[in-house]
């Protein structure tokens, strides 16, 4: 069955909302320049390595299943979706109270109600070093000040994104148990770390956990039993002889380039290529 087979469920008629968190590997690239990968038509989006949702509110589904082991990510979505103006009201407090004084004593507390935690979740986000989520063995954030000083942004916009996070499912739980849960007709976005068999011994951080080669051969094999029940899965990943590897005969693989912007010296954004792989397409 190809995707213009299946109604589609994915024009949204509202604005589509700039996402709000900056996100390490984000794809906020790849839904500016590469939205036409994704298939035409399909009956529920699902992500399970959900970070800022870049592809998620590019294209604003009617119904969704968004999922990341994150904890503190997810709770975000889910105070955003029912407190917009709450979370709105307490931004603007910390915008006004932004130095380095007030960011150390914030990343240093433990807020105990989720609306402030949620709300020092996206100042930390916004004001941290290049937006990088960081924790250490207690699972503290450590991640240094950065250079941005703008807590409240043009682009903010949390209404809309409450209505449109109303047509989704957020769990905070394993990409597995995500993925397991595709049928005929979803269309799943899966957007890894990019570990690869001989990287450091095949290990990646992963918010506070370690995202392994192990993991890597169980989302392959995630990923296969979802196009196995009908599932348009597209992945994205480090275009690696071992990834090639990995997904040799599972769908059709295409590379794709773009500039990468984690380094902290502008003349070492060269750009680079990530690897794609859509189930749906012959080999």
């Amino acid at each position: 069955m190809t995707p213009e087979a299946v109604r589609s469920k994915s024009n949204h008629p509202a604005m589509r909302p700039v996402p709000f968190l900056k996100w390490a590997g984000g794809k906020r690239w790849f839904a500016e320049r590469y939205i036409d990968m994704v298939p035409a038509r399909f009956e529920r989006y699902i992500e399970p390595f959900l970070g800022s949702g870049a592809v998620f509110f590019a294209l604003c589904p009617h119904s969704a299943i968004l999922s990341d082991l994150n904890r503190e990510l997810i709770s975000c979505y889910e105070v955003i979706r029912r407190h917009p103006r709450d979370v709105q009201r307490l931004l603007e407090l910390h915008h006004a109270d932004h130095s380095q004084t007030h960011y150390y004593r914030m990343r240093a507390e433990r807020p105990s109600s989720a609306l402030e935690n949620a709300a020092r979740f996206l100042y930390l986000n916004r004001t941290c070093w290049n937006g990088l989520y960081r924790v250490n063995r207690k699972n503290e954030f450590n991640v240094p000040i950065g250079t941005k000083t703008s807590v409240i942004l043009p682009t903010d916009d949390f209404i809309t994104t409450s209505e449109i996070l109303g047509n989704a499912q957020l769990l905070h739980q394993d990409f597995e148990a995500t993925l397991d849960a595709a049928s005929a007709g979803d269309f799943v976005f899966v957007d890894p770390p990019y570990t690869v068999k001989h990287n450091f011994n095949g290990f990646v951080k992963y918010n506070d956990k370690i995202f392994s080669w192990s993991d890597q051969i169980r989302l392959r094999n995630a990923v296969e039993r979802a196009a196995m029940r009908g599932a348009y899965v597209l992945v994205t990943n480090a275009n690696h002889e071992s990834i090639r590897e990995l997904y040799d005969g599972l769908g059709h693989h295409e590379v794709i380039s773009r500039a990468s912007v984690l380094s902290g010296n502008p003349a070492h954004r060269a750009p680079t290529e990530e690897l794609t792989i859509r189930t749906w397409l012959c080999v």
